[in-house]
């Protein structure tokens, strides 16, 4: 049995959808784009659109009591979660930032590879691999790189001495999309003929099989256990009861119902992957405007920083060419002068940006209590070092993109708000001796036996890199090994 908030894409949207899915992008009115990117330029901050919808992701309020301005995360009760607007990007965990996990590389690798059976997976083998060998990438299929883009790669196969005395490895982004990419350029406004991986496509599945009972709409309230089995009890004051439960709600919602339950401890500390955005322009001419033709808008490279002397843990980047906020952004913050919108705008079209993340042992952390209204309560646990961290991540990830033509701009690096990466868990983190507030390696809380938190909130941290995938591949090891 799965409960589920099971919130969908409303009728509306989902025609809207259907109508842009049944016809190749070269036939689309400009007025149906506009309108299609539209709902992501007016949503409110901290509020995530696709499909010109809110479904996926749920108001601040409905989760948090007086959320803070400063706090990023969101909650999602959709069908399929926040995998509904997700960025598709992928990696496992470098087997470096593993070191003192309880659970070992070896022990997590076969999940990798049982997760990447049925999980799409484009890109391409290439220099990552070196650092990453449990996502290997031979026969994949890589989705056509935007022009920029492929430039950029071309010139970082050239150049690996001179990024390797940067401590800099950078190759193709790899992403979670099924073959059949018709570069249409809608990644960040809801692909029209849902290529991007979601859950809803694996529970899709599983309702296809006998004795899969799916139950949208039942809100988890609290868990509970005794000698004869496992209890959940719903919103609505119901009581459910089974052997075992898999929890996975999503962090913020998992902290609420552990922390309603039996026995639960009274604060729980998130930990996060703090990120920032550095902007480059690069030197080298475009042969087309990047902002025609068919592309894509999904990250377009990955490039990963070792330097001891500033970390253990790999610092991870990822790099976008053009896309439509590039120059609605650069007119919104610097085009009050009207002369200098149309500069600008040419401006946007040399721009990529690289999305750098930082390991959750350099960033700052958010405490988490129950609210008596049965919300969630959230405080800043403040890392003073997060942000000189990420700037001098920025300042040395700009010398090597150096040597490969770009300009970067590390005074301009943009430090986003804690818990925005959503690269967010480790709240209950497994331990081989778990106490209050961590859990075993099957993911069990200290006290229960029947009861597995199976989504980040088990994990013994955030390395930078990217968390979808490693999250999946625990959750795989825990269900696999659950009695």
């Amino acid at each position: 049995m799965m409960l589920d908030g099971g919130r969908d894409l409303e009728p509306g949207a989902e025609n809207r959808r259907q109508t842009m899915a049944a016809t190749d992008p070269d036939g689309w009115e400009p007025a149906a784009r506009a309108d299609w990117m539209k709902p992501q330029f007016t949503a409110g901050p901290g509020q995530i659109r696709r499909y010109g919808s809110d479904f996926a992701v749920e108001p601040a309020t409905a989760i948090l009591c007086d959320p803070p301005s400063w706090f990023g995360l969101r909650a999602s009760r959709a069908r399929g979660g926040l995998s509904n607007l997700w960025g598709s990007a992928v990696l496992p965990y470098a087997r470096s930032d593993l070191t003192g996990w309880p659970v070992r590389a070896e022990e997590l690798a076969p999940h990798y590879r049982a997760v990447a059976e049925f999980l799409p997976i484009s890109g391409r083998a290439d220099a990552l691999e070196m650092l990453f060998p449990d996502l290997p990438m031979t026969g994949r299929v890589p989705i056509q790189p935007a022009p920029q883009a492929a430039e950029l790669l071309r010139r970082a196969e050239d150049r690996t001495d001179a990024l390797a005395k940067h401590g800099v490895v950078i190759g193709m982004a790899r992403q979670a999309v099924a073959p059949g990419c018709r570069l249409c350029g809608m990644c960040l406004h809801g692909c029209p003929y849902g290529l991007i991986w979601s859950g809803r496509h694996a529970l899709a599945q599983l309702q296809a099989l006998p004795g899969f009972d799916y139950r949208p709409g039942d809100i988890v309230r609290s868990v509970a256990e005794d000698v004869d089995g496992a209890i959940v009890t719903l919103e609505t004051g119901q009581e459910l009861r089974g052997d075992r439960i898999f929890l996975a709600a999503g962090v913020l919602e998992t902290a609420r119902i552990v922390l309603r339950s039996q026995s639960g401890p009274g604060e729980l500390t998130l930990r996060d992957s703090q990120h920032g955005f550095l902007p480059m322009l690069h030197r080298w001419p475009n042969r087309t405007r990047p902002d025609r033709g068919r592309f894509h808008t999904l990250p377009q490279a990955f490039a990963e920083l070792r330097a001891a002397d500033m970390s253990p843990h790999l610092v991870h980047a990822q790099i976008y060419s053009w896309n439509e906020h590039f120059p609605r952004d650069l007119v919104d913050n610097y085009g009050r002068v009207p002369i200098l919108v149309p500069l600008l705008r040419g401006l946007a079209r040399r721009l990529m940006v690289a999305q750098i993340f930082l390991h959750s042992d350099h960033s700052h952390g958010m405490t988490l209590q129950l609210a008596p209204d049965g919300r969630l309560k959230v405080g800043l646990q403040r890392n003073p070092e997060t942000d000189a961290k990420l700037r001098a991540a920025a300042r040395r990830l700009a010398k090597a993109f150096s040597a490969l033509g770009l300009f970067s701009l590390p005074q301009a690096l943009r430090i986003e708000p804690p818990g925005s990466s959503f690269h967010v868990g480790a709240s209950l983190p497994m331990h081989h001796a778990p106490q209050a507030g961590q859990s075993d390696l099957l993911g069990r809380p200290h006290g229960w036996s029947r009861l597995h938190v199976v989504d980040a909130s088990s994990l013994p941290a955030i390395p930078a890199t990217t968390i979808t995938l490693s999250v999946m591949a625990n959750a795989h090891r825990i269900a696999t090994n659950a009695p």
